[in-house]
């Protein structure tokens, strides 16, 4: 069986809580400009998705304050003492570190008792916070990743920030037959099989043909917006890269996929898929953005350059040669010159990307760790995994971080090792092994 497990992150609640700064009557409050001067750090206790960029409201104050970090209330729950400690000591905060807070009193209120019940005992409100539009901070294209309640608004025919500029669906995406889907589901969803766009024997996307077949079938053309999501994050993203690829213009993917829509306690639906109407032409030819998908050829052309970088989702163990990380792929070891891109613990979970709600870590974060492997935004960058999907959820984070020349090796470790003339590495290594 090609692939079976389920998002594994965390359960919590993620409501979006309207944004009231109580700091002015509270103790222990400081403006921006007073935290800076102590060398502090402002944390936002908001969801991922607000912290983002989305708006609370229509016309309410879009992104972050500079350097936030985001650590929500929502979390808490999720994450032990252990893990707290964790998050302060990856960002460089100290017991003495200045930390002001700002999201609405409630959320505040319990973030401050966990960190300080962690060891931090400098810990305030941030008086001045989301008052000043213009210094704000936001996902370069946060609008790429919603949230539940934005496509809750949407089915509901409410206002919406980035509304979809014409027609647009919700799709679910998985392997094989619609098992959960048909249990509950997103209403009004439909369904996509990923055996419908990439085939054995390597799991490589199908034909530019049976692509064009594919998104007729599914009503879809170049002008539709496609709203995936999946159990597996990774399944949807597939899809929504080769879509992209092939030329559709507007494809998002739901943050946290499926679990972020039950945890958000949203209406379900059973049963089958509505009939849909096929779409009599895509518009325009396919692929509309072949730049998006690169071959072997290129992805050999791309190693130890300092203007490009071939970019291994894989787990450790998978990259130094451990295990392949799949039962179908005997080889063990990685492409000699790539660079190591992290993904999670194996070759079925992406904690290294991810909030404890399974929402996309931080911009700052993935960058600063795709960073000490020399993976820099304006280089040329191909992600590859095992034979496509997690390089896809990578390629979605860094398309919605503004990474303009980004793309996926189609074939990834799986076709990189069926041909013996290729580079191989194994053992432990350091990014100096990519120079």
């Amino acid at each position: 069986m090609k692939r079976v497990s389920q998002l594994t992150a965390l359960a919590l609640l993620c409501g979006l809580a309207s944004f009231s700064s109580l700091a002015a009557d509270m103790p222990n409050a400081m403006t921006l400009s007073q935290l800076q001067a102590q060398h502090g750090t402002p944390v936002d206790t908001r969801a991922s998705a607000i912290y983002n960029g989305w708006p609370q409201t229509l016309s309410g104050p879009s992104g972050h304050e500079p350097a936030a970090l985001n650590l929500s209330a929502a979390w808490l729950d999720a994450m032990s003492d252990e893990q707290i400690a964790l998050w302060a000591k990856q960002h460089q905060l100290s017991p003495s570190s200045a930390i002001a807070l700002y999201g609405n009193a409630r959320d505040n209120q319990a973030v401050r008792a966990r960190l300080e019940k962690a060891g931090f005992h400098s810990v305030s409100l941030l008086s001045d916070a989301l008052q000043t539009p213009e210094r704000l901070q936001r996902l370069p294209h946060f609008e790429q990743l919603v949230y539940p309640q934005w496509i809750h608004q949407l089915q509901q025919g409410k206002p919406v920030v980035a509304a979809p500029e014409g027609d647009w669906k919700v799709i679910e995406a998985a392997w094989g037959a619609p098992k959960f889907y048909l249990l509950n589901h997103i209403p009004g969803a439909g369904y996509i099989d990923t055996n419908e766009v990439e085939s054995e024997p390597l799991w490589n996307k199908v034909s530019d043909d049976k692509l064009k077949a594919m998104l007729a079938k599914h009503g879809i053309r170049h002008d539709t917006t496609v709203i995936l999501y999946g159990r597996d994050v990774y399944a949807a993203a597939r899809v929504a890269q080769i879509m992209l690829y092939a030329g559709v213009k507007d494809v998002r993917l739901l943050d946290g996929g499926w679990k972020a829509w039950s945890d958000a306690n949203l209406p379900v639906e059973r049963g089958t898929p509505a009939k849909v109407m096929p779409a009599p032409d895509f518009g325009t030819p396919i692929p509309g953005q072949p730049q998006l998908m690169v071959d072997m050829t290129q992805a050999r052309g791309m190693l130890h350059r300092q203007d490009a970088s071939l970019v291994s989702i894989r787990s450790w163990p998978e990259f130094i040669g451990e295990t392949s990380g799949y039962s179908y792929i005997k080889p063990k070891g990685d492409i000699a010159g790539a660079r190591w891109g992290h993904a999670g613990s194996d070759a079925t979970h992406m904690e290294d990307f991810h909030n404890p709600d399974g929402t996309m870590r931080t911009a700052d974060d993935i960058a600063t760790m795709w960073k000490r492997w020399n993976i820099l935004p304006e280089q040329q960058v191909a992600f590859y995994c095992g034979t496509g999907w997690r390089a896809s959820e990578a390629f979605m984070y860094a398309r919605a971080m503004g990474w303009k020349k980004a793309a996926v090796y189609d074939g990834g470790w799986y076709e990189w090792s069926s041909h013996p003339q290729n580079p191989v590495s194994t053992g432990e290594r350091g990014p100096d092994s990519a120079r």
